[in-house]
């Protein structure tokens, strides 16, 4: 069981959040990253152990990560990022945890399950709102529908992008979107599903998104054909849409970097009693081969909030208990009704 945990991010909009979260519940992360600077100050404001480095320095990272039981990854764009820490992790017999809700990132960590379990440790990404409560929802869904073949997930939430989230956004425009057909994932356009969604607040029309489930929702349920959806304007499914035809261009480094700058002058994380004020609704549907359908819902606070919420839970899973070695999801940690059991989150209900 854990003991000594890190917090690697601790300066970002997520990180500080986290950290603020576990010193409420009476924990003492160390809190990490790589601008000395910023992390002293996040160290010295809660009295806090705090290491120091870039995973850049593979040297560094892997004496940092072997002194701790447990590493918490809130430093994105984790394309870039998450590799490095999951390797300092099996190298140093630390379980790893993160934030994301990248696709690629979900794979490369479910490519490293052998590896996992020969170290030891376990491999988790996605304990935030990146993939908590639709994770909890597709197991829900497994559970109610078992022979299931097809799965469509989707939220409407309000919560707004930090920065972080918004490049990691960025990243992910030139290659499109994703479903996965038949057990694979496959590459579509942008928009490519539309129908209208009730989430949980009314019907709405609604788009995919190449969200995290794409990917951890057929691991945790085994489940073949998944979609995932978002409420969307008529404007902005069409808007969409034309992007398919410049796609390859969102690509190009002086569009990325255009697009990252104007991110960094404009986009800043909802203060607190903003994130108190939204509320999040979470929507999945099963069919399975002889057309039976069962709906599933959930309320829950804020993206953000929840995903703090949700992530240092976990982390409080694993200093309590033993959690099998490999790769996995946060439902098949901790169950398909944990998102009930987080701040601000009704109970699931079935139709």
């Amino acid at each position: 069981m854990v003991q000594k945990w890190m917090i690697y991010g601790a300066t970002g909009y997520t990180g500080q959040l986290m950290v603020e979260e576990a010193v409420k519940k009476g924990l003492k992360p160390i809190v990490a990253g790589r601008d000395i600077k910023k992390v002293t100050a996040i160290a010295d404001k809660y009295h806090l152990e705090s290491c120091v480095f870039d995973l850049n320095d593979t040297k560094v990272t892997n004496s940092e990560v072997a002194n701790v039981d447990l590493v918490l990854h809130c430093a994105g764009p984790f394309s870039q990022t998450a590799k490095p820490m999951m390797q300092a992790c099996l190298q140093g017999q630390t379980h790893y945890l993160d934030i994301t809700g990248e696709i690629s990132v979900f794979e490369d960590c479910h490519e490293l399950n052998q590896a996992a379990k020969n170290s030891g440790v376990t491999l988790c990404s996605g304990v935030g709102f990146d993939v908590i409560p639709t994770d909890c929802i597709a197991a829900t869904l497994k559970q109610e529908l078992p022979d299931a073949v097809s799965l469509q997930l989707g939220f409407d939430s309000r919560s707004g992008l930090s920065p972080g989230t918004a490049k990691t956004s960025v990243e992910g425009l030139k290659e499109g979107g994703r479903v996965r057909k038949d057990g694979i994932i496959t590459k579509v356009g942008f928009a490519h599903g539309v129908q209208k969604i009730n989430f949980g607040d009314g019907e709405k029309l609604a788009m995919t998104i190449p969200w995290g489930d794409v990917s951890t929702a057929y691991h945790s349920t085994g489940i073949p054909n998944i979609e995932t959806y978002i409420p969307a304007s008529p404007r902005l499914v069409k808007r969409m849409k034309r992007l398919n035809y410049v796609r390859p261009l969102l690509g190009l480094g002086f569009v990325q970097n255009f697009l990252k700058k104007q991110i960094d002058k404009k986009v800043r994380g909802p203060n607190k009693e903003k994130r108190d004020q939204l509320r999040t609704y979470v929507w999945g549907e099963a069919v399975n081969a002889d057309g039976k359908k069962v709906t599933a819902r959930v309320e829950t606070a804020s993206g953000y909030d929840l995903t703090v919420y949700g992530a240092v839970g976990i982390v409080e899973h694993f200093m309590q208990n033993p959690v099998d070695a490999g790769s996995t999801t946060p439902s098949q940690i901790m169950g398909a009704n944990f998102v009930e059991t987080l701040e601000g989150s009704k109970a699931i209900t079935i139709d």
